[in-house]
């Protein structure tokens, strides 16, 4: 659930920005700033939560751009542009070296696994399929409004690049802890 709990402010600025992408924005930005406030209130570092800051900056700017420009014809690529920007943290993070999932998977493991080989390896696959899939969902979303494909096209395409990354999240990591625990032994 905590890799789910980065991309609510993205859900809610589908969810609100179909209809007011004004609003959806400012929603977003709301969530998202929320979020960061209180995991930084929890002491979560920083470094954590690169995720949490990269969504407010992208929100903080469009949302200037929406009210600024309401007619403006980024309205109609806003998913396109919001899973882009995903994409482009995503592999920002790798690289610099620091894989966007590694900052979420530290709440969940012992801090002696940190800088395990293994924990590194699984965050850096994570966050390379994560950002494949952004990237091919941003570039889908992008062919589907210019080619006017309708919102069922849409729905479908961020769907599955949602679900499969997220199938993936959940299965990988076990899978690869026992295969590098039968390789060691």
């Amino acid at each position: 659930m905590n890799y789910l709990r980065g991309f609510i402010p993205w859900i809610a600025f589908a969810a609100v920005g179909s209809a007011h992408w004004q609003w959806g924005a400012v929603t977003a930005l709301a969530v998202a700033a929320w979020f960061f406030y209180n995991d930084r209130k929890r002491g979560i570092s920083g470094d954590s939560l690169m995720l949490e800051q990269s969504t407010i900056a992208f929100f903080a700017v469009l949302s200037i751009i929406a009210f600024a420009s309401p007619d403006s014809g980024l309205r109609e690529y806003g998913g396109a542009l919001a899973t882009g920007w995903l994409a482009l943290t995503a592999w920002a993070t790798l690289a610099v070296r620091r894989p966007f999932t590694t900052g979420i998977a530290k709440r969940q493991a012992p801090r002696e696994v940190w800088n395990h080989p293994v924990f590194i390896r699984i965050n850096v696959v994570l966050t390379t399929v994560w950002a494949a899939a952004f990237t091919l969902t941003a570039a889908g979303l992008a062919v589907i409004e210019a080619e006017s494909l309708g919102s069922a096209a849409s729905i479908a395409v961020q769907v599955a690049g949602f679900a499969i990354p997220a199938f993936i999240t959940a299965q990988y990591p076990e899978r690869a802890r026992r295969a590098a625990a039968q390789k060691a032994a």
